[in-house]
């Protein structure tokens, strides 16, 4: 039987991950900073898939927790068979605001260097025994340029790309996954308006994981969810930069209006 773990376990689409995992039967390590949710989460898998549920809180913004998880990874007694690196958070902050310095080196922390220590663990861990799965949560921002959350997950999906090269024949398949708009309560939180946008570019988050674990088990590195936005991605490739830069701050301005 396989063990997940996946971070930002409590909501949205790491949530979603959970659900399906439990859902074929996986065991689960699940990594967030809420425990009561965690526990109520543990208790109905538990109840409804017949499989085992640890929780492990953390807060992936300090750096003692993300070394705490990577130990957890690296443990030969209870060998982890999937990593989920999806802990994140929006970032409606703009890049010249010095009273958002904090909420920037938060980023990096959880979105950058948590998904570096963390898979560099897992692919040790993964490598010495010949097989195992890591997802990295990037986005289709990687296309764009919006604030620093587009830099952050262009990062994500460069990264995610260089550990599969690195990890090429060692039986670890590594797979980023970039959505698209989802409909979880990501944006909400983050304060971006969504009420403008039309249903067209809407993925239900249920489809989205489902597609991710098709494409990580089918050797795939790159996971785009739906046709509609793999042609978006696959224009954004293609057309002048100075076009993105344009689409950009017009997609930017109008969040902006529509969070007001």
């Amino acid at each position: 039987m396989a063990t997940a773990l996946v971070t930002g376990a409590t909501s949205g689409i790491g949530h979603e991950f959970v659900r399906q995992l439990a859902e074929k039967g996986d065991d689960l390590v699940l990594v967030a900073r809420d425990v009561e949710r965690m526990e109520r989460i543990k208790n109905e898998l538990e109840a409804a898939h017949g499989v085992r549920v640890e929780i492990l809180p953390a807060d992936l913004s300090l750096a003692e927790d993300v070394t705490r998880v990577a130990e957890r990874l690296e443990d030969p007694t209870r060998p982890i068979d999937m990593l989920v690196n999806n802990a994140g958070f929006g970032l409606h902050v703009k890049l010249l605001d010095k009273d958002a310095l904090e909420t920037h080196r938060r980023a990096f922390a959880v979105m950058v260097w948590a998904v570096l220590e963390l898979s560099a663990a897992a692919g040790r861990a993964m490598s010495a025994r010949g097989h195992g799965s890591i997802i990295n949560v990037a986005s289709t921002s990687a296309w764009i340029l919006s604030g620093n959350y587009s830099p952050i997950k262009a990062w994500v999906l460069r990264y995610t790309e260089s550990l599969a090269n690195e990890m090429a024949g060692s039986g670890v398949q590594v797979t980023a996954l970039c959505p698209g708009w989802v409909h979880t309560e990501f944006h909400e939180r983050a304060g971006m308006g969504t009420t403008k946008l039309p249903d067209l570019v809407w993925v239900d988050v249920d489809d989205l994981v489902r597609e991710a674990l098709a494409d990580n088990a089918r050797g795939r590195i790159v996971s785009i969810p739906t046709w509609k936005w793999k042609a978006a991605t696959t224009f954004a490739t293609h057309v002048p930069r100075g076009f993105i830069r344009w689409f950009s701050r017009k997609l930017t301005s109008s969040r902006s209006k529509g969070a007001k």
